[in-house]
């Protein structure tokens, strides 16, 4: 079976958490801040913050926002569930943004029509998300958030290592130049894995400061206080990434460089091989300021021209070793939103939803492997 993604783990990153094992800390240790550093510095930016997951990074972003009850959060409706709940975690209400129906992408324009049916609530935050490893426009984004009296949170799992040039400027995801923060998953089928994990990056002392108090249930240790003492202002949260997991990341971040090529490659084998059942099946479509290391191989089909439903598509798939999946179900559509805002028409997120699928890609792919994938495709579509 080829899976749609899947991690690399190598000797090294065993020996990596075989050494921290060996440590004397397993929780909090040194290994949490070297990886928080290498982080940083691998995406050009000031400060990283490690927590527990990628959910969790996007709780965190709202907490030291300070987002709570009467504010409001724009969320793309194309994207995981986290990113719609995370403001509803602190009391929040959240407009639902349509993207772009050939990228996914929530898009200035999108953004402009979200933004005209806030019905008077405050804008804290709008939370562009990164679909694939394509980059959003972030300064067209970002100058209509700072109209609105809000900042952008990149919601960028799907997109280390990505790169993008908006006008001559050459920029990372990451590096939060146009945003307060952006927030990172290191699940299993990202671009690095450490099993689960998080990491939140800011160009912001303050807000550095206050993710990190958050992440661990709110303490802080006051100036000339008694080494056992500790004040709690607030409640915080457990949302420690572990030093044995950092570790993983950490080993992990030294192969980004060669992850990022080898996904790059096999997108240039995908796109040629593809070509041929253009206009049935074409890849989604990348934007002109962006060069993406992709983390999802996403393909539009016209299911409806082929003659097949997505089902029969990926049971044909399935039956010939192929994994696939689906990203996303537009979140306006899930029923805890719909009974609380009412029905919602986005066209550009179900015109996607209605096309989408995603094919295998991670580094450990074999040349011929993409051959295989889009030929059982073709033989699932009757070509």
């Amino acid at each position: 079976m080829i899976p749609y993604g899947r991690q690399t783990i190598e000797d090294d990153d065993i020996a990596a958490v075989a050494q921290a094992l060996r440590g004397d800390l397993l929780t909090t240790g040194p290994t949490v801040e070297t990886f928080e550093r290498a982080f940083a510095e691998t995406v050009g930016a000031k400060y990283a913050v490690a927590c527990a997951n990628g959910t969790a990074a996007l709780h965190l972003a709202m907490l030291a926002l300070e987002v709570g009850p009467g504010d409001a959060v724009i969320a793309p409706s194309i994207t995981f569930l986290a990113t719609a709940n995370c403001a509803r975690y602190v009391g929040a209400e959240v407009v639902f943004a349509d993207v772009d129906a050939e990228t996914g992408l929530m898009t200035p324009q999108t953004l402009a029509e979200a933004l005209r049916r806030l019905e008077g609530r405050r804008l804290r935050a709008v939370l562009p998300v990164h679909l694939r490893g394509d980059a959003c426009d972030l300064p067209g984004l970002e100058a209509l958030a700072r109209e609105a009296g809000a900042v952008l949170v990149e919601d960028a799992p799907h997109a280390l290592g990505t790169t993008m040039r908006f006008g001559n400027q050459a920029e990372t995801v990451g590096d939060v130049r146009h945003s307060a923060m952006a927030t990172f998953s290191f699940h299993p089928v990202k671009t690095i894995a450490t099993g689960e994990g998080g990491m939140i990056t800011t160009n912001d002392a303050d807000l550095a400061r206050r993710l990190r108090t958050m992440r661990s249930h709110g303490m802080v240790r006051p100036d000339g206080c008694e080494p056992w003492w500790y004040e709690m202002p607030e409640p915080g949260f457990n949302y420690r990434l572990p030093d044995v997991l950092c570790a993983l990341g950490l080993s992990q971040l030294k192969k980004l460089p060669r992850f990022a090529a080898r996904r790059r490659e096999l997108a240039r084998f995908y796109a040629d091989a593809l070509a041929p059942l253009e206009p049935l099946v074409r890849q989604a479509a990348q934007p002109s300021w962006s060069e993406p290391v992709l983390h999802l191989m996403t393909v539009l089909i016209d299911f409806e021209a082929a003659g097949r439903s997505r089902a029969e598509v990926v049971e044909a798939l399935k039956a010939r070793g192929v994994g696939s999946q689906v990203h996303y179900i537009p979140v306006h559509r899930q029923p805890y939103y719909r009974a609380r805002y009412g029905e919602l028409e986005l066209p550009g997120a179900d015109a996607w939803y209605a096309r989408c699928l995603t094919l295998p890609l991670y580094p450990g792919m074999a040349d011929e492997d993409v051959a295989t994938v889009v030929s059982a495709l073709r033989e699932a579509l009757g070509l």
